[in-house]
């Protein structure tokens, strides 16, 4: 759309169709307004471009005026009522198309995307897939946005390419786009807005598809003027001209945000008044920075600058394009086309028409489009699965993990328990009888209270709750660190989910494995041992008795074989038993490490099956979509 001083019909002069002696087409009335009659005295042939046919009158056959109707009419400014535009695009859905293609066509051939975005597409596929129980549907719906659109795309024609031309108000878009049409289509004057609903012109026939996704209906459908020039430079264009961006009208902007998700490239409009507008900036070109490669640049009304003032405000429109990040295809690089024109003089407009002819007949915008939009999905989902830092659970803290777990069951005590219980075993066995007489005397008069503090169990076991919590904790910490946040909450609640009831796994798990039941296994050596010591206690018992015999005068006096009988019995049996003490030092220990061990494997296994195994099924996960994101990115690369 123009400003004021640029309205009117006169914008995009008509150039005669080779071969007709048609009349120029009327200017675009409204929409509900009769359709323009032939003009009187034309020779133009019925079923050729540039022709004006009549639509069929209530009564008529629509099947034997198909080939009048159908995209042949040049009618290229013609407004039809709902009732005629229902009619039409059932003609060109039953005959227009085939009467346009001739016998021996086909349907236009899909769109067919290359190796790597194919491979890309897959990754985003099952990258969603993979991540579906992890993140929200809000953060997934852009991603499957783009698979839906790349689905819906690849079904439709690859012959066709369809461009948008937007831009703000009175920038002149719609004076383009009938300039690019080479006749009048869509409405241009002072009332804003002007362009109320899109708008699309296709250069051939099979584009009824990609338009209906658009949600453009058959009313607002045009074919431009055609010309062997025009039509073959520009053959498998649909271009559609959008509303204002920034229209007050709020379906307006809504209708532009929604095509312009759909089409394979976009025309930026931009006047020397509201080029820098920060709406236009901030809102579209900036986000869409990565679709560079399907998007042109214009500025239009140049001849409203004088001398070089156009060169300088194209430069600071360059100036404010690298600002938003976008990359211009200067010296051959892919990027953004920048051009200067004025549709109302036709300066510059073939520059873009025969830009837009190659770009066109490369037919490779909406694979680019596609590709853009996959890394702008990806630089989207970037946040939840991209880490800059090394993640998992180190050796160090599992065997931490294993060892809190250990103190919790109290597995070194376990282990001192049995050390000692093979000692005393030891010192039943090779002990003096008197003094293990003893030791029975002493245990039988001890009082079971009093003495000996009672042990708390209560608060042991609380004790060792906490012990357990601390150490799921500290592990859920150490492998979520790192980890974008929502597979760091995956991880943590997969630990907590596995701590609950550990703390009674744990104490099952120390009643079976602590203490062995029955008396500990005894060395070659006890045997020998107990018969020395019992052979000191014969010396003791025969020098006695020697003693008592002579005192009684049943055995003639002699006190020094006894005594010396006895004095080697006292003394040996304490030398005997102080011995074998010492020998049981080294088993004893063994015996009790060899318990520890029971009991800390018991526990680390327990705490791995529990709270080890499903952090490591969640990073094994993360460490999957991890893999397929770095896929889906364009670099392919592993993401860190």
């Amino acid at each position: 759309m123009t400003t004021g001083h640029r309205s009117g019909p006169d914008a995009a002069p008509l150039k005669p169709v080779a071969g007709a002696h048609a009349a120029p087409p009327q200017p675009a009335t409204r929409a509900d307004a009769a359709p323009p009659k032939p003009p009187a005295g034309s020779d133009a042939a019925p079923g050729r471009p540039g022709t004006d046919a009549t639509p069929p009158k209530s009564g008529t056959d629509p099947d034997s005026d198909a080939s009048a109707e159908a995209w042949d009419d040049g009618l290229i400014a013609r407004r039809v009522t709902e009732a005629n535009a229902a009619a039409l695009a059932a003609e060109r859905a039953s005959a227009a198309e085939p009467a346009h293609r001739g016998p021996g066509s086909h349907a236009p051939a899909p769109l067919a995307y290359d190796g790597p975005l194919r491979s890309r597409l897959d990754a985003l596929r099952e990258l969603v897939g993979l991540s579906r129980t992890r993140l929200d549907s809000r953060t997934l719906a852009e991603a499957g946005r783009v698979l839906d659109e790349a689905a819906a795309r690849r079904k439709l024609s690859g012959r066709h390419t369809v461009v948008a031309l937007a831009g703000a108000t009175g920038s002149g878009k719609s004076q383009l786009f009938n300039a690019l049409a080479g006749v009048p289509i869509s409405e241009t004057g002072v009332r804003r807005p002007t362009t109320a609903a899109p708008i699309a012109c296709s250069w051939s026939d099979g584009a009824a598809g990609l338009i209906d996704r658009l949600g453009i209906p058959g009313r607002l459908r045009r074919r431009p003027l055609h010309g062997p020039d025009a039509e073959g430079q520009l053959r498998g264009l649909v271009l559609v001209d959008l509303p204002d961006h920034d229209s007050a009208a709020v379906q307006h902007r809504e209708q532009v945000d929604r095509i312009l998700k759909l089409v394979d490239a976009v025309i930026w409009v931009v006047d020397p008044e509201k080029y820098a507008d920060a709406v236009l900036h901030e809102r579209y070109l900036r986000p869409m920075a990565g679709h560079a490669e399907v998007m042109f640049v214009v500025l239009n009304q140049v001849d409203r600058l004088p001398g070089d003032a156009a060169h300088q405000v194209l430069d600071d429109l360059r100036r404010l394009l690298d600002e938003d990040g976008i990359a211009l295809g200067e010296y051959g690089e892919p990027g953004a086309t920048v051009l200067a024109l004025s549709a109302l003089t036709g300066e510059g407009v073939g520059d873009l028409r025969e830009a837009l002819g190659q770009f066109v007949a490369e037919r490779g915008a909406a694979a680019r489009r596609v590709s853009a939009d996959v890394d702008a999905a990806a630089a989207e989902l970037r946040p939840v699965y991209a880490t800059g830092r090394r993640i998992g659970l180190s050796e160090e803290a599992r065997e931490e993990f294993a060892a809190r777990l250990a103190d919790a069951v109290g597995a070194t005590a376990a282990g001192e328990a049995a050390e000692r219980a093979w000692l005393r075993n030891a010192n039943r066995a090779c002990g003096t009888p008197w003094l293990r007489l003893w030791r029975w005397y002493q245990g039988r008069g001890d009082s079971t209270t009093g003495r000996h503090q009672v042990r708390n169990q209560t608060d042991e076991e609380a004790t060792a709750r906490q012990r357990v919590e601390q150490a799921v904790r500290t592990v859920s910490d150490r492998a979520s660190a790192g980890l974008p946040v929502p597979w760091a909450q995956a991880v943590r609640e997969a630990a907590v989910r596995g701590s609950q009831g550990l703390s009674e796994a744990l104490d099952e798990l120390a009643a079976r494995s602590g203490l062995p039941t029955g008396r500990p296994p005894r060395p070659g050596w006890w045997p020998v041992a107990v018969l020395v010591q019992a052979a000191m206690t014969l010396l003791q018992v025969a020098g006695g008795a020697w003693l008592a015999g002579q005192i009684a005068g049943l055995v003639a006096p002699n006190l020094g074989v006894p005594v010396l009988l006895m004095v080697c019995g006292i003394i040996g049996g304490p030398l005997v038993e102080w011995a074998c003490r010492m020998a049981a030092r080294g088993p004893a220990r063994r015996y009790g490490q060899e318990a520890e061990r029971r009991l800390r494997e018991a526990a680390a296994s327990c705490g791995r099956a529990r709270v080890l195994d499903p952090v490591a099924s969640e990073l094994l996960r993360y460490r999957e979509v991890r893999e397929q994101y770095g896929r889906v990115v364009r670099s392919g690369a592993a993401v860190g």
